[in-house]
């Protein structure tokens, strides 16, 4: 989503609302899939609590409003799930017990279910920057661009964890296809 650069900071209150408007639900969204629609629901009334109060310092040199929204929302998500780390790892060891609510059909319910534990495994192996990055740019849809400012990084450093990210997951979790969300099946001859 391209956004038109703004010349200064967010002191009007009908600036900020502008800026609340148009980027509340996908920030809501971004929170909601790392931490759940209960939880999601704060941190998405923080992020732009916490960017009223410093709306007077928004500086456009260093990013778009989206990006400087998406880099509070990592920072809070960061606090709240210090121990982000070691949940994914008991995911990981855990037989699902239920089934999530998506509402695909019966066998992806099922097959989401069942490689779950594996890809919080796969996520868990990441270090904290580059799942990071890695979350950024799959959940949120951020650029390199966006994703360096709203972490405060280098467009290189976004790009090279992004890259290592992905490199992991390929290692961990092998022939996995994402867009059938199986594992590819490989000749036993």
């Amino acid at each position: 989503m391209d956004e038109k650069p703004r010349s200064g900071p967010i002191e009007a209150p009908a600036d900020f609302e502008d800026a609340f408007r148009a980027h509340f639900a996908p920030v809501y969204r971004f929170i909601a899939r790392r931490v759940g629609t209960d939880l999601a629901e704060n941190l998405a009334a923080e992020t732009f609590a916490t960017a009223f109060r410093r709306r007077g310092s928004y500086d456009p040199a260093r990013g778009s409003v989206r990006s400087w929204l998406f880099g509070i929302a990592a920072n809070l998500l960061r606090t709240y799930l210090r121990d982000e780390q070691e949940l994914l790892e008991l995911d990981a060891r855990l037989e699902s017990g239920g089934t999530p609510s998506f509402e695909d059909d019966a066998d992806s319910r099922v097959a989401a279910a069942a490689l779950m534990p594996r890809i919080a495994g796969a996520l868990a192996a990441l270090n904290p920057e580059q799942r990071d990055v890695l979350l950024l740019h799959a959940w949120a849809d951020l650029s390199h661009e966006e994703i360096a400012a709203a972490l405060g990084i280098a467009n290189g450093t976004a790009r090279s964890r992004l890259s290592r990210a992905r490199a992991a997951l390929r290692a961990h979790l092998g022939e996995f296809d994402f867009s059938l969300w199986t594992f590819k099946e490989s000749d036993h001859a």
